[in-house]
């Protein structure tokens, strides 16, 4: 993984990927897209061949690229995996937070007093977020 996030990290490695996401590119193809070399997009192919994010077919002399399917999902499934746990712990905070206030809902089911009408009434709903209405 660490050869991938190094790979992406940089700004024209991304742009080749963006590139050849969809259909296949030779070097030269992909070259004519930025003002460098030849040589420095063929060093930039190299690393993203071996971090493997792109394939490369040959057909006759040329050397076609391709974003490689399963490197993306593998990068995907691992930057996933943070964004996971951040979900997890915001979902953990909410609850927490929903537990010890008590909602209006929570009210109005032990003592139909509740509504979500209106300014609170605090001493009605001990969550702030109904009123009571008449009986």
């Amino acid at each position: 993984m660490e050869a991938t996030l190094k790979a992406m990290s940089d700004s024209t490695r991304r742009e080749i990927l963006r590139l050849v996401q969809n259909e296949e590119m030779s070097a030269g193809a992909i070259a004519l897209n930025f003002s460098m070399s030849r040589p420095a997009i063929s060093q930039h192919l190299t690393v993203l061949k071996s971090a493997g994010l792109i394939v490369e077919r040959r057909s006759g002399v040329k050397r076609l690229y391709r974003t490689r399917v399963e490197g993306m999902a593998e990068l995907k499934a691992f930057l996933e995996m943070f964004w996971d746990i951040r979900l997890d712990r915001l979902k953990a905070a909410v609850e927490a937070e929903t537990k010890n206030e008590g909602t209006c809902d929570d009210h109005a089911k032990t003592n139909n007093k509740c509504d979500q009408l209106g300014p609170p009434d605090k001493d009605r709903c001990p969550g702030g977020d109904c009123v009571q209405v008449s009986d």
